[in-house]
C-alpha cells in the first residue's frame, strides 16, 4: 500500500511512530500535543490503511488498561540504495526502518552516464524480483543539487548530469540522488547513532575526508556540500603534503590512499588497508608510527569540530574508520591537545564503514523522499524536489 496519510496531522503521527516507535497512544499524544480522542481517531485510520499496526507486546501502565503500542509495518515498503564508485554499482535493499535485507554489487564497465543509469536500472530489476521497490536513492561523492542533478563528480568525470531524472525515466520508480555524506548523515539522524538527538556531528574517512553536522534537529547543508572542504583543514605543520601542496592537512593524513602511500613507501612494497591495520596491531614500527601520527591528527580534527559546533557527540565512519580504533590513544591525545581542559569530554562514536552502510544511507534518502512527499509518490509524477527534514 502507498504511504498516504490522510492529512498533515496523520502524517505527523505516522512519522513519529516510524522514527521512534513502537509507541503507546498516550505517549504519542504527549509527544505531539494531541487530545487523546484525536490521537485515537488518527491511529485507527492509520491502522485501517495499513500504515500502522498494534504490536502484540503490552506496554506497562501504572493504572487503567494496558496500552498496546503502535508501530509501522516495516516490511510494507522497500527501498533501493545505490552507492556509486568508479568501477561498481553497490546496492542494498532496505525496509521501512532502513534495515538491510539484501546487498549486492554490479561491475561498471564505464562511467558514462548512460552506462551508469543502465546498471542502476539492472540493479533495480534484480532487487525488484524479490522486493517491491517504492523508491531508489543514489549516493555519490560530489556536488548534487536538490533535484538530484549531479553538478560535479570528478571521480566519475561528470558535470551537470540529471541523474535522478534519468534513473526515474529508466526504471519507472521515483528516484533521488544526494552527496554520499549527506545520505550518511540522514541515515544516522533518522535510524542510526543520531536518532533522537538534535545536535551531533560526523567525520568520514575514506578516499576523502567528509564532515557533516545536525544542529537543532536539521542537517546543515548548502550548495558547497559535497565539495569536501574539510579535507584541507590543517592538522600538522610538519605532516606530509597533499596533491594541492598543503602540508599536514586532513587529506594528506587521514585518507586511506594517503596512509597507504606512506606505509607502502616506508616498506618499499604495496600494502593494502587490511594489511596496514594488521601491521599496526602487530606493532610493526613503520605502521605504528604512521597510525600514531594520523590518529593524533584525527583527534585534532575531532577537537576542532567539537570546539566550533558544540555537538553532543561526534560520529566517525567511512572505509577508514578503523584508524580511530587502532590509534585510539593517539586520537585521545590529539583531542586533549586542542581542547580546553575546562571543557567537557568529547564523546566519540564509531560506526560501520562498509559499502553496505553507504548504500543504507542512499536508501534512507529514497525513504525520506517517499514518506515526505506523499502527493508526488502517490501519482508517480516525475517532479523531484529537495527533501525537507
Amino acid at each position: 500500500m502507498p504511504w498516504k496519510p490522510a492529512d498533515d496531522l496523520a502524517q505527523s503521527v505516522a512519522l513519529e511512530v516510524l522514527l521512534h516507535g513502537p509507541l503507546a497512544r498516550v505517549e504519542l499524544a504527549r509527544r505531539l500535543d494531541l487530545a487523546p480522542a484525536t490521537l485515537t481517531r488518527i491511529s485507527a485510520e492509520l491502522i485501517d490503511v495499513g500504515l500502522l499496526v498494534e504490536t502484540p507486546q503490552l506496554a506497562e501502565r501504572r493504572a487503567g488498561r494496558p496500552s498496546i503500542p503502535l508501530d509501522v509495518v516495516a516490511e510494507a515498503h522497500y527501498f533501493l540504495g545505490i552507492k556509486l564508485t568508479g568501477d561498481a554499482v553497490m546496492a542494498a535493499v532496505t525496509n521501512l526502518r532502513a534495515g538491510v535485507v539484501n546487498y549486492f554489487e554490479l561491475a561498471l564497465s564505464s562511467t558514462e552516464p548512460e552506462t551508469v543509469v543502465e546498471r542502476i536500472a539492472a540493479a533495480a530489476g534484480r532487487a525488484g524480483g524479490s522486493y517491491p521497490i517504492d523508491a531508489i536513492g543514489i549516493g555519490l561523492g560530489g556536488v548534487v543539487a536538490g533535484d538530484g542533478s549531479v553538478s560535479s563528480a570528478p571521480f566519475l568525470g561528470w558535470t551537470d548530469v540529471p541523474l535522478a531524472r534519468l534513473v526515474q525515466q529508466a526504471t519507472g520508480i521515483p528516484a533521488f540522488a544526494a552527496n554520499d555524506l549527506t545520505a550518511f548523515m540522514e541515515a544516522q539522524h533518522w535510524f542510526g547513532l543520531g536518532a533522537g538527538h538534535d545536535n551531533f556531528a560526523a567525520l568520514t574517512l575514506g578516499v576523502g575526508v567528509g564532515f557533516g553536522c545536525v544542529a537543532n534537529g536539521r542537517l546543515l547543508a548548502n550548495d558547497d556540500s559535497g565539495v569536501g572542504l574539510v579535507g584541507h583543514w590543517p592538522l600538522d605543520p610538519l605532516g606530509p603534503m597533499c596533491n594541492r601542496g598543503h602540508r599536514g592537512c586532513a587529506e594528506s593524513m587521514l585518507t586511506v590512499p594517503a596512509i597507504l602511500r606512506d606505509i607502502s613507501t616506508a616498506l618499499d612494497r604495496p600494502v593494502d588497508w587490511t594489511e596496514f591495520l594488521s601491521l599496526v596491531r602487530a606493532g610493526q614500527p613503520a605502521a605504528t608510527g604512521i597510525a600514531t601520527s594520523s590518529g593524533r591528527a584525527l583527534g585534532r580534527l575531532i577537537a576542532a569540530v567539537a570546539n566550533l559546533v558544540a555537538p553532543s557527540f561526534v560520529v566517525v565512519g567511512g572505509e577508514g574508520v578503523d584508524l580511530a580504533a587502532v590509534s585510539a590513544r593517539a586520537v585521545d591525545e590529539g583531542i586533549r591537545e586542542q581542547r580546553d581542559p575546562r571543557a567537557s569530554t568529547v564523546k566519540v562514536e564509531l560506526t560501520s564503514g562498509t559499502n553496505e552502510s553507504w548504500c543504507r544511507g542512499a536508501a534512507v534518502i529514497a525513504l525520506q523522499g517517499y514518506v515526505l512527499d506523499r502527493r508526488r509518490v502517490a501519482s508517480h509524477r516525475p517532479a523531484l524536489s529537495s527533501i525537507d527534514t
